[in-house]
């Protein structure tokens, strides 16, 4: 593993499973000190003993990035363990609704918009001020979905969501490419997660059956190859990226 990211501080949100747990393992392998931040406290103490039984450096802080004073701390708390921030992936998020339009719940449709939606904007909000603090730029990656640009019936939040996502990410790029800050966003497609498996059991489908309609590799992606991808955006190596919304998805959005 080459240390695209040696010396550098990374805060990964919902990092105690899934994409986020991947992409916080990868990070440190790649040399960056990792912030776990995550509601899960014992599965992130036990993503950060994963990385560092690996010889590599991480702590955990617990955040609800519903929660936008939560949102301060955690930025606080990484100035504080590791003296600075140069990127974040904000991957925190909750499942999709399953209710067609007309029978949404708005309280659900208001948690969903706050924990995948409202989120980004605090994450982003507090760590671009941090950025901005230190001079010298930095790299933020968004978590969005397939579901941002390619509608899902009965997801309605769950598809504004990811929609807003993206539009926050595009407006963030904009406002600070002049201070060398870098905003992109990743766009998972049916990744092998918790999430997507209890959405699976839920509906009683059986993944491997589904694969082949959500993807061109007849297969659901790991979350390892989602963290690739947020890897090569926070690093040098896509240095004249930003604005940019990266599908890793097996074709699925190219159909």
């Amino acid at each position: 593993m080459d240390r695209v990211l040696d010396g550098r501080v990374a805060i990964v949100t919902g990092a105690a499973m899934g994409m986020g747990e991947a992409t916080a393992i990868l990070f440190a392998e790649a040399g960056a000190k990792v912030i776990v931040a995550d509601l899960d406290a014992d599965a992130g103490q036990q993503t950060v003993e994963a990385i560092r039984t690996s010889g590599g450096e991480a702590s955990f802080i617990d955040v609800d990035v519903a929660d936008e004073a939560s949102v301060a701390a955690m930025v606080r708390a990484t100035v504080e363990t590791y003296g600075r921030l140069d990127c974040a992936v904000n991957n925190a998020g909750i499942t999709p609704d399953t209710a067609m339009v007309a029978d949404a719940d708005l309280a659900v449709f208001d948690r969903i918009i706050a924990v995948n939606l409202r989120s980004v904007l605090a994450c982003m909000k507090h760590q671009i001020r941090q950025l901005l603090s230190q001079g010298g730029g930095g790299a933020i990656v968004n978590i969005s979905s397939t579901t941002g640009i390619r509608p899902q019936a009965t997801n309605s939040a769950y598809v504004a969501s990811k929609h807003g996502v993206i539009g926050l990410t595009k407006t963030a790029a904009l406002e600070y490419a002049g201070h060398g800050i870098r905003v992109n966003c990743v766009l998972p497609g049916a990744i092998d997660t918790p999430l997507i498996q209890k959405a699976f059991k839920k509906l009683d489908m059986d993944p491997a059956a589904y694969a082949p309609v959500l993807s061109l590799f007849n297969r659901l992606g790991t979350p390892r190859e989602v963290a690739q991808g947020s890897l090569w955006l926070c690093s040098d190596m896509s240095s004249y990226v930003t604005g940019h919304s990266l599908a890793i998805d097996a074709g699925y959005t190219a159909r």
